[in-house]
């Protein structure tokens, strides 16, 4: 086969192999937002209590290091739904303190949700169309999701809402990173495995519902 067929072939093929990761990314990533949706209503109507902090990041990083280990087998498709199924039941819990708490507490759920749909939309249409390469974000991205965790982890434990509120704005930032990172990463190639794709972007949805939500608080009316 000439040099040229050779090359147009290899082009071909990854061009197709690109759009099925692409592809079955947004169909695991709807379906992982579906259930989760139906795993936090669950906990909202029964009153869940919310979680422990350790059982939760035990929870977390537990089922996050099975889908990671699981990834490459038909395993990790059930591993990545116990994960969102797991963080969406943990999510009921704070969607009721915020209608509780708060007059309008509904409405700043709608409005952070339909916020972080239009980032997310937004920030993929444009990582798509310009197929720009992010993957420079990576050690940034890496920095600075680790410290604003640790930040994060601070204002908890000792009650400081300024440095939460600073947190979940730099969440709100790095999450809009992730989601340019993981959609060019795909699209150029560096991320063949779906599975790892949806959890990542799953999970800068996550952080940046709950961030949007905390800093809307903001205008929240206190009941």
């Amino acid at each position: 086969m000439p040099f040229q067929e050779q090359t147009l072939v290899k082009t071909r093929e990854s061009i197709l192999s690109v759009n099925r990761v692409l592809r079955n990314t947004y169909l695991l990533l709807s379906l992982t937002l579906v259930f989760s949706a139906i795993t936090a209503y669950t906990a909202m109507i029964i009153n869940a209590a919310p979680m422990n902090i350790f059982v939760l990041l035990l929870g977390y990083f537990g089922l996050l290091f099975i889908t990671t280990r699981l990834r490459n087998s038909a395993w990790g498709l059930l591993a990545i739904f116990a994960f969102t199924g797991f963080l969406g039941y943990t999510l009921g819990p704070i969607l009721n303190l915020y209608i509780k708490s708060f007059s309008n507490g509904t409405q700043l759920i709608m409005t952070s949700l339909g916020a972080t749909g239009v980032i997310f939309f937004g920030l993929s249409a444009y990582a798509l169309t310009t197929r720009k390469d992010f993957s420079y974000l990576a050690g940034f991205l890496f920095v600075g999701i680790s410290a604003a965790f640790i930040l994060g982890l601070v204002s908890m434990f000792f009650h400081l809402s300024m440095l939460s509120l600073l947190v979940s704005c730099a969440f709100v930032l790095l999450s809009s990173g992730i989601i340019l990172f993981q959609t060019s990463l795909i699209i150029n190639g560096g991320e063949r495995n779906y599975i790892m794709a949806t959890i990542t972007l799953y999970i800068a949805l996550f952080n940046l519902f709950i961030s949007l939500l905390n800093i809307l608080s903001v205008f929240g009316g206190r009941r």
